[in-house]
């Protein structure tokens, strides 16, 4: 197995980001070897590929704890990687566990950029009793949530409840007990928690634990960054145009930004940089 590349997502300074690894070879690996490959690497998520064709890869993607069905920042990474090996690629296809997931590349000053469209991407109300569990496990109260935009399940690759908070000093401070979310999560077949507070129509800013990865917190998460877009489409939320940004990982230290376009129907689109690390 080759040595795995180390990438940070969602920034152009190594010192911002989603921090994954990204392992291109050219053989399928087993999930088991994927695995401990994910745990030695340590971060979020680590994208493993393999090539299948002319622009197609074979995709999957670990966290330290488990298999995750789709991960954007280590899509974003991995887009990038390929596409600083060769310049001439513009366009891709990841197969995905969860089904086709489309990149486009561009360059800029910074470097290469990417661009996902995420997998089919819905919306679903949040029941009473899990709302009510998962503020109970922030220690938040209703009067806590932005009435204008109600509590739901986003979905795109992964299931992510959004809870919009009224005030950016509440996210700020967001504290949780670890092995009780986590049970939570795994019960309820969550990915991530999307928590976020809306400053205006086009900036949000985002915290994401993470627990069932074993992971804390992300700090830029491109799979809840879209389900935030699906979300926001289903309750006539959106600018017009339907782009916004997505500011993360601001009080892990690690800052990142997001920018979504989720006009139209269907999947979602997520742009960001990256940038190899040491």
């Amino acid at each position: 197995m080759v040595e795995p590349e180390r990438w940070t997502a969602f920034t152009t300074d190594p010192t911002g980001g989603n921090p994954a690894g990204v392992v291109v070879t050219d053989e399928r690996p087993d999930p088991d070897t994927m695995q401990r490959i994910a745990a030695e690497v340590g971060f979020s998520e680590t994208a493993f590929l393999v090539p299948d064709g002319p622009g197609r890869w074979w995709t999957r993607y670990f966290a330290p704890a488990m298999e995750v069905p789709f991960c954007g920042h280590a899509t974003i990474a991995s887009a990038v990687a390929l596409g600083s090996r060769d310049e001439t690629l513009r366009d891709l296809v990841f197969d995905t566990a969860v089904g086709e997931v489309a990149v486009s590349l561009g360059r800029d000053g910074d470097g290469v950029v990417a661009t996902l469209t995420s997998p089919a991407a819905s919306v679903r109300p949040l029941a009473a009793e899990s709302l009510h569990a998962l503020l109970a496990t922030f220690g938040w109260a209703a009067d806590d949530l932005d009435p204008a935009l109600p509590p739901a399940v986003g979905h795109s690759g992964g299931d992510h409840p959004v809870l919009a908070l009224r005030d950016r000093s509440t996210l700020a401070a967001m504290r949780y007990p670890f092995e009780q979310l986590r049970e939570l999560m795994h019960a309820e077949g969550w990915l991530t928690v999307q928590l976020v507070h809306r400053e205006d129509e086009r900036t949000f800013h985002a915290r994401d634990p993470f627990p069932v990865g074993g992971v804390v917190e992300d700090p830029a998460t491109g799979s809840a960054a879209a389900a935030l877009g699906a979300y926001l489409r289903e309750v006539g939320s959106l600018p017009e145009d339907g782009r916004f940004t997505v500011h993360q990982g601001v009080e892990m230290g690690r800052p990142s930004r997001l920018d979504v376009d989720a006009s139209g129907t269907g999947g979602v689109r997520v742009t960001g940089a990256a940038v190899r690390l040491p």
